[in-house]
């Protein structure tokens, strides 16, 4: 390989490096070029599948300022580099390897953190981050659905006492003026209806009086 086409590659590595999240190294010997195939269509667009040479691969490493995996650079080695959901790229891997016993999985980095194989194993044993943001956003509606009702109640109250009200007032539209009742008859009334009774009992007093003083002059 021309020192051109190795500048090219380290280049390309270390842009790789930089641009990821993470990366897992891995041993791809006996997969066949349709394996490699299904392998990459199985990671979709959380990971890029890349053969590489463990030489070219350290000093890009270096210089993307990634360390801790120099060791695992041995034999055929191909990287996961990780630019979407790291949980589903390692589940991605974890599946492909049960299917596909001769990917063997070395280790990696997450955010400048150095795994083993062991522990990118427990990462795919993670909720995904579209199940952990689900679950999130659940028992946020949850909270949120409760301040609502909470906060709606008294207005719901209010709302079915103001209908009980408007319903009251167009069967009685007095309830509009403050609920007053028919007008008490005046005084004039009052006088203009009371006053034969009292010339009854006027008169009758006067005859009860006159009496005694008649018959006294009679006798």
């Amino acid at each position: 390989m021309a020192r051109s086409d190795k500048e090219a590659d380290v280049a390309e590595l270390t842009q790789s490096f930089q641009d990821s999240a993470g990366a897992v190294l891995t041993d791809y010997r006996g997969l066949s070029v349709k394996q490699l195939q299904d392998l990459r269509r199985a990671l979709g667009e959380n990971a890029d599948y890349a053969v590489v040479k463990n030489t070219l691969t350290r000093i890009a490493a270096t210089e993307a300022g990634v360390e801790g995996f120099d060791d695992l650079l041995t034999g055929p080695t191909a990287i996961a580099f990780i630019r979407g959901d790291v949980v589903e790229a390692a589940k991605g891997l974890r599946d492909f390897a049960r299917a596909n016993p001769s990917l063997v999985i070395k280790g990696g980095v997450l955010d400048g953190n150095t795994l083993d194989a062991a522990e990118i194993a427990k990462l795919a044993d993670l909720e995904s981050r579209e199940v952990l943001l689900g679950r999130l956003a659940g028992g946020m509606l949850a909270s949120l659905s409760q301040a609502v009702y909470l906060l709606n109640a008294p207005l719901a109250q209010a709302a079915r006492l103001a209908g009980a009200l408007q319903a009251k007032a167009e069967q009685d539209p007095s309830i509009l003026g403050g609920g007053a009742s028919e007008p008490a008859p005046s005084t004039t009334e009052e006088s203009i209806a009371e006053s034969p009774q009292e010339s009854a009992e006027e008169s009758a007093e006067a005859s009860a009086g006159e009496s005694p003083e008649e018959d006294t002059t009679e006798a």
